[in-house]
């Protein structure tokens, strides 16, 4: 390979003020208080701006517009010149009852749905996670703790990162080509004030020095300005930013959104088990890079096929690995939810910053702990 070989690529992440992001934890913020009240719920919740919509079949009493202002409050629309403000929403509730066709299936242990759903790791970061999304991760978080602390006054809940890094032709990351910070802000602060902040506070905060020179390009508010923004500024919807939740655009995407989803729907439980495995093998050290695609059938418990991707970086075939996968992980969706213990209020969190590369340890997809085991075994098979 020759240094033309070398090559770009860019994630995205949005702040939790972003008005998809808003919808998306107020979706999860519906499923864990049905959690919690009853963790046999069955939840696929949607919010529409305000409009509280889906299907819920649950034993548990729900007050919708507490929820709703309690998500929007806590994610920091609290002043009136935002132009979105907690304390006084219309809440609008169209929640249905889950299909009985669906339950049919899912009662006796089958999948709620069908599809496919992947799941990917990478050695490249120490969260196993691909370099771009997890900047661009770190850029929001620290957006949002620069807001919430007041360390940056003049801050608004709504933002975007976006971060390009430029590879070797290994496939190894070498440096951080460009930054995108767009920051929501109030009127009195932007220009050349807006950018020395943000690169100061956050860009430098969130973006190790080694990955970082001379030629590093940073663009902040590149529009100039950045006021009117969150659900005032566009209608956020929940599941429209699923790249954004999974690894950035690295690896594939099965289509399926994650917020306000039991589950008992493979769209999330499964992705996370394949995220799981794919860690766990990329842990092991039985890969560099792994991607791991299961299938499902609605209604029919065991998936329809299971595909394990390693990019020529396997230490052995990658039928091999698929046979170890199969026998060391359980890929039932009730064998999931148990392994993974899923029936828990433990999702609004997920619905900001992806839900992958997390040290929250509530999140079992993350946990490694099998990566032992999968080495050990992987060297009486070979």
């Amino acid at each position: 390979m020759s240094e033309r070989d070398a090559f770009l690529f860019t994630s995205e992440s949005v702040t939790e003020g972003h008005p998809d992001k808003v919808a998306d934890q107020i979706s999860d913020a519906v499923l864990d208080e049905v959690l919690r009240q009853d963790p046999r719920g069955r939840v696929a919740c949607e919010t529409r701006l305000v409009l509280v919509a889906g299907e819920i079949t649950t034993s548990a009493s729900l007050d919708f517009v507490d929820i709703v202002r309690r998500t929007v409050r806590d994610i920091g629309y609290t002043k009136s010149d935002h132009g979105f403000h907690y304390d006084n929403l219309a809440v609008l509730s169209a929640i249905e009852p889950q299909s009985a066709d669906i339950a049919m299936g899912v009662d006796v242990g089958g999948a709620g749905d069908q599809g496919m759903m992947f799941g990917f790791a990478t050695n490249e970061t120490p969260q196993l996670m691909p370099l771009p999304i997890t900047l661009a991760h770190a850029l929001t978080r620290r957006l949002a703790q620069a807001r919430h602390a007041g360390e940056v006054d003049g801050l608004r809940p709504d933002g975007k990162s976006q971060v390009t890094v430029e590879y070797y032709p290994s496939g190894r990351p070498r440096r951080v080509h460009t930054v995108v910070v767009s920051t929501q802000h109030d009127p009195h602060l932007e220009g050349d004030e807006l950018r020395r902040l943000v690169v100061d506070k956050i860009i430098r905060s969130a973006v190790p020095a080694a990955l970082m020179d001379a030629d590093t390009i940073i663009h902040v508010n590149p529009t100039g300005r950045f006021v009117t923004g969150g659900p005032k500024g566009d209608c956020g919807l929940t599941g429209r930013k699923i790249i954004v939740d999974t690894y950035g655009g690295s690896g594939r995407h099965g289509g399926g959104a994650f917020s306000g989803k039991d589950p008992t729907k493979v769209d999330r439980s499964a992705t996370y088990m394949a995220r799981h495995v794919a860690k766990s093998l990329v842990a092991a050290e039985l890969a560099d890079q792994v991607e791991v695609q299961l299938a499902y059938a609605i209604g029919v418990a065991e998936p329809v096929s299971v595909r394990v991707q390693t990019f020529g970086t396997s230490r052995q075939p990658e039928a091999e690995l698929e046979a170890l996968v199969r026998d060391r992980f359980p890929l039932t969706p009730a064998g999931i939810i148990e392994h993974l213990d899923l029936l828990r209020p433990i999702y609004r969190q997920t619905a900001a910053y992806g839900h992958f590369g997390r040290d929250e340890p509530e999140l079992k997809w993350e946990d490694v702990s099998l990566a032992g085991d999968l080495r050990a075994a992987s060297a009486v098979t070979r």
